[in-house]
């Protein structure tokens, strides 16, 4: 009680301007479950002064219903979630503020379990420094390193590493020392400009508000006074202006003006600004806050801009200084915490969330996987959840950004899933590639309309899926050689002529599966541009691989055609023995065995195969195509 009398005199003696007089510090708790983050920060509110008489007595209550000796458990301050309480565990990232004579913080504590690391990169993503915890009983763990790695990425550049429950020890100095000098080893790449290793017990308070008579050894600073001291430094407000264009306001027909919130630098009525992608230039006419008119606004201002021009902006635009732009690009590297069960696969189409806008983005190489133990870069096909990697993205459009080391906020994005809209990866732009800048498409002189009407049909890509032995390729040539007899030029992709020859390489996993169709779909657009149908004939049993081909190619021009058949009709048919041996187990990834198909949810045609012949479907195909074919000519 001696400490919270000491912390009560410091409260009453607080003075808030102080405080506020210097840059509230955000900082981050993290490392591996059962470290201690949310007894620490408890700790930490309750030396202060800053729990409420009745929260304390519900914690006192609480305590005794959760806590196994009785004793004052201060997590329960942070974990509020009840699913939290009966476990033991954070779940959630909670976020507490409060305020000592000389500084106010923001902190974040982020959970431990490795299946919501998610959760941790968010709290990381705003922190200006954090507090890696270490249970000293237990050294540093996958989960502590795999944390002071996102740390890194995400750009804090500033930890302590709190080795905990000193008191489980007997607050043995070469055991701390021991863990000190490892984690120092094990960082010295990533970039840290400070890193302090304290002595702590959460519990018990050592180390925490003051120096610890129990370790007389340790002659650094304890934890929250050298939380108030450190600078961390603010370098945003000296740098160019950014602003992504979160909203455009149109009230009425005179007014027109760019909501968003300023990411770094500066501005002022009458600055010269330009719009990125499209390089348009204007100057600041207006500059609207909460409060009304203002002459400048910084970094961290949310702000309408009105401009002295009617240049086209648009939501996911950035307004930069001129004469200073950010990069752009349609090409870029990039750092990536993948956060899904379902792994990531290189050639599958995303949605890219940057800068308040939306783009389709795909991992066209995936470089390698960071080894969280040793830091090195393994050889990977894919990131599972919670891996960290590096891998070449390709998006559909240009945007601007900036390196993630040079701006958090515009060189960071989201990986979201076409279908479901769940989070997959948040990433770190490392910079543009080369090609990005080098590469440009080639402008012809024959357009595809041009070529269609020469052969006289449009170009159309009919996309036959359907399990293996539904019948695809027996309609589809059957469809072909009536099209060709009626004079339409076409072509056909059947699965086992390209993996004979183009994707020979590939194999069945689910990446090169999602591989394959992706360069088949390429191969596609290419014939169907020189102005042919093309009959595709292909499992394909990943929605999101139809979906891109179908966005590739643009248009009404993709026909989905689903052939369903049952699967135990397929079985019957299979003259290769492919399904008896792939439900022995002898062949791994077999579609409809152990590997799923995902049947279309809108296809333009559906085709029940089981039990009506090859040439009454494929007739069904041809008069759907009829109107199609000709409809413009």
């Amino acid at each position: 009680m001696e400490k919270r009398r000491l912390g009560a005199a410091n409260a009453e003696q607080a003075s808030l301007s102080d405080a506020e007089a210097r840059l509230p510090l955000r900082f981050l708790t993290c490392g591996s479950v059962d470290d201690g983050k949310s007894t620490l920060i408890g700790r930490l509110l309750y030396e202060n002064n800053l729990v409420l008489q009745d929260h304390l007595a519900a914690l006192e209550r609480d305590s005794k219903k959760h806590s196994a000796t009785g004793a004052i458990d201060f997590s329960l301050l942070l974990d509020g979630l009840e699913a939290e309480r009966e476990q033991g565990i954070t779940i959630d990232v909670a976020y507490r503020y409060f305020s000592t004579k000389r500084r106010s913080f923001i902190v974040a504590d982020a959970p431990g379990h490795q299946q919501y690391t998610r959760n941790m990169a968010t709290g990381a993503s705003n922190a200006d420094l954090a507090v890696l915890l270490v249970d000293a009983r237990m050294g540093l763990l996958g989960q502590t390193r795999r944390h002071a790695i996102i740390a890194s990425l995400l750009g804090i550049r500033h930890v302590v590493l709190a080795v905990n429950k000193m008191d489980l020890v007997a607050f043995e100095q070469s055991k701390f020392a021991q863990i000190a000098e490892e984690f120092h080893s094990f960082a010295v790449d990533l970039g840290f400009r400070s890193l302090l290793a304290i002595p702590v017990s959460a519990r018990d308070g050592d180390n925490i508000s003051i120096p610890s008579s129990r370790t007389d050894w340790y002659h650094g600073p304890a934890l929250l006074p050298y939380l108030e001291e450190i600078e961390v430094e603010d370098a945003t407000a000296d740098r160019p202006f950014r602003m992504s264009v979160q909203l455009v306001s149109r009230p009425n027909a005179d007014f027109r003006g760019f909501a968003g919130t300023i990411a770094s630098g500066c501005i002022r009525v009458g600055d010269n600004v330009t719009v990125l992608p499209s390089g348009a230039t204007s100057k600041v006419k207006q500059i609207l806050g909460p409060a009304g008119d203002h002459i400048a606004a910084t970094v961290g201002d949310s702000v309408t801009l009105r401009l002295s021009d009617e240049v086209d902006v648009a939501r996911g635009d950035m307004l930069v200084e001129s004469g200073r732009p950010s990069q752009l690009g349609d090409q870029i590297a990039a750092h990536v915490v993948w956060m899904s069960e379902e792994s990531l696969l290189p050639g599958r189409s995303y949605l890219m969330k940057i800068n308040h806008g939306t783009v389709a983005a795909v991992a066209t190489t995936l470089k390698h996987r960071i080894d969280v133990d040793t830091l090195s870069k393994v050889a990977s096909k894919t990131l599972a959840i919670n891996d960290i990697g590096v891998c070449h993205l390709s998006l559909a459009r240009r945007v601007s950004f900036d390196p993630y080391r040079e701006n958090r906020d515009t060189g960071s994005f989201l990986l979201i899933d076409r279908f479901t809209n769940e989070t997959l990866a948040v990433g770190m732009i490392d910079f543009a590639l080369w090609r990005a800048d080098t590469i440009r498409s080639q402008r012809l002189l024959v357009t595809r309309a041009e070529r269609s009407q020469l052969m006289g049909h449009n170009p159309l890509v009919l996309w036959f899926t359907g399990l293996s032995g539904a019948g695809k390729s027996t309609i589809a040539n059957l469809v072909e050689a009536q099209l060709h007899a009626r004079g339409v030029h076409t072509t056909m992709l059947d699965g086992d002529n390209v993996r004979l020859g183009l994707n020979k390489d590939l194999g069945f996993s689910k990446p090169d599966r999602v591989e394959n169709i992706r360069r088949v779909g390429e191969v596609a657009k290419l014939m169907m541009d020189a102005g042919l149908v093309v009959l595709c004939s292909f499992i394909s049993p990943f929605r999101a691989e139809r979906q891109m081909v179908r966005e590739l190619v643009g248009g009404g021009a993709f026909i989905e055609i689903f052939v369903d058949t049952p699967l135990e009709t397929c079985i019957s048919r299979d003259s290769k023995g492919l399904y008896l041996r792939a439900l022995a187990g002898e062949i791994p990834n077999f579609t409809g065995v152990s590997q799923a198909y995902e049947p279309p949810e809108a296809a333009e045609l559906q085709l029940a195969a089981g039990s009506t012949e090859p040439e009454a479907l494929a007739q069904r195909v041809i008069e759907y195509l009829m109107g199609r074919l000709y409809r413009d000519g």
